[in-house]
C-alpha cells in the first residue's frame, strides 16, 4: 500500500494513494460499517493522522487495507488525485529525523578526493539528525538564502519509517519494526557543515528535508537493499546507484541506533546517500534558485522540489 498525507479543508489528512484516486481515511473512518473495528473509535477519532495510523500497528494497516479492498463502501472517501495537494507523508515527525552519514563507499571516496584527504570507511554507523521543522513534501520549495549559505547541495536517500518502537533491538528482529519506506533528500549547506565542523547546522535549515511522496508499506518492498536510487538536477543525472551498496544495512543500522535509545512509531531513519553529490563534482556544482531536483527510488516513486528564493 501507498500511504500519503494531503492538505484538505485546513487539515492534514492521511490517505491511501492509488494511480487514479486517493481514499481519505478520516472520512472512511466516519463511514465505517457498524460492527467493524480495527482499533479506532470513529466517534472519538476526529483528527486521524499518519502518526495515528502508524502507531495503531497491524490494526491500522488492516483498517487501511479494508478501505482499499472495499471501495464501494467508501465512495464518500474517494477523491481524484488531481484534486489533492500532497504534503510530506509525516508532515512533522515526532522527533528529529535520524540520518546516517557516509554509508556508501563510493561517496566516502568522492569526499576524500574532493578534499584531498584519505579517510577510512566507517567501522560503525555515523548518526546525525535533521529537525522535524526542516520537512517539506512533494513540490515544496527548497529555500535558498544567500545570506545564510552559498553552497547548497543535494543527497537522495532511502528512508525507513519505524512502525513498532523498541530499545536494544537485535539486528535479526529489526525488520519487523519497519512500517515502510519513503524518499528523503538530505539537502545540505556545505559551507555551514564545514564552518561549524559538524553536520547538524548545515543539514538542519528550514526546508532542507524534502520527504515523500508517500510511504510504501514494508510488505510491498521485497528487498530494500536491491533498489535503484537516483537523483536529477534539471533533468541531468547526478546520482545513480543501488541500495545494495550500503555499508551498513538496515538491520544493523536499527540495532546500532536503538542500543540504549528507544525508537518510537513514526521515527524516520535516512540511510545515507550514494556518490554524485554536487560538492564532489569537478567543477563543483552548487544548487541555485530555479533548479528542479527529482529523487527516484525503485518502487517508491519520485520526489520533486524546486530551489526558491527566501
Amino acid at each position: 500500500m501507498k500511504l500519503a498525507t494531503i492538505a484538505r479543508h485546513s487539515r492534514q489528512v492521511p490517505v491511501i494513494w492509488t494511480p487514479d484516486a486517493v481514499f481519505d481515511l478520516q472520512i472512511a473512518l466516519a463511514a465505517f460499517p457498524a460492527g467493524k473495528t480495527f482499533g479506532f473509535d470513529a466517534a472519538q477519532t476526529k483528527t486521524l493522522s499518519m502518526l495515528d495510523l502508524i502507531s495503531a500497528g497491524a490494526e491500522g494497516l488492516a483498517f487501511a487495507r479494508y478501505v482499499l479492498e472495499s471501495p464501494g463502501l467508501f465512495d464518500t472517501a474517494r477523491l481524484p488525485t488531481s484534486d489533492v495537494q500532497l504534503l510530506a507523508p509525516i508532515p512533522r515527525t515526532p522527533r528529529n529525523v535520524f540520518c546516517l552519514g557516509r554509508n556508501y563507499a563510493e561517496h566516502v571516496q568522492e569526499d576524500n578526493v574532493s578534499r584531498d584527504k584519505e579517510t577510512e570507511l566507517p567501522e560503525h554507523p555515523q548518526f546525525f539528525t535533521k529537525p522535524s521543522s526542516a520537512i517539506i513534501g512533494e513540490g515544496g520549495g527548497i529555500r535558498y538564502d544567500e545570506k545564510v549559505t552559498r553552497r547548497l547541495d543535494y543527497e537522495v536517500e532511502l528512508a525507513v519509517v519505524i512502525g513498532v518502537g523498541g530499545r536494544d533491538i537485535p539486528a535479526e528482529d529489526a525488520m519487523s519494526h519497519v512500517f515502510g519506506y519513503t524518499i528523503v533528500n538530505d539537502v545540505t549547506a556545505r559551507d555551514l557543515q564545514r564552518r561549524h565542523d559538524q553536520w547538524f547546522k548545515g543539514k538542519g535549515l528550514d526546508t532542507s528535508c524534502p520527504m515523500g511522496p508517500y510511504i510504501v508499506t514494508a510488505d510491498e518492498i521485497a528487498d530494500p537493499h536491491a533498489l535503484r536510487i537516483e537523483l536529477d538536477v534539471n533533468g541531468q543525472k547526478r546520482q545513480d546507484a543501488s541500495t545494495a551498496a550500503m555499508i551498513f544495512k538496515i538491520p544493523e543500522t536499527i540495532a546500532s541506533l536503538s542500543a540504549g535509545l528507544t525508537l518510537e512509531p513514526g521515527d524516520v531513519i535516512a540511510t545515507g546517500t550514494p556518490s554524485g553529490v554536487g560538492y564532489a563534482m569537478n567543477p563543483r556544482q552548487w544548487l541555485k534558485i530555479g533548479d528542479v531536483i527529482t529523487c527516484r527510488i525503485e518502487g517508491l516513486g519520485s520526489l520533486t522540489n524546486t530551489v526558491v528564493a527566501p
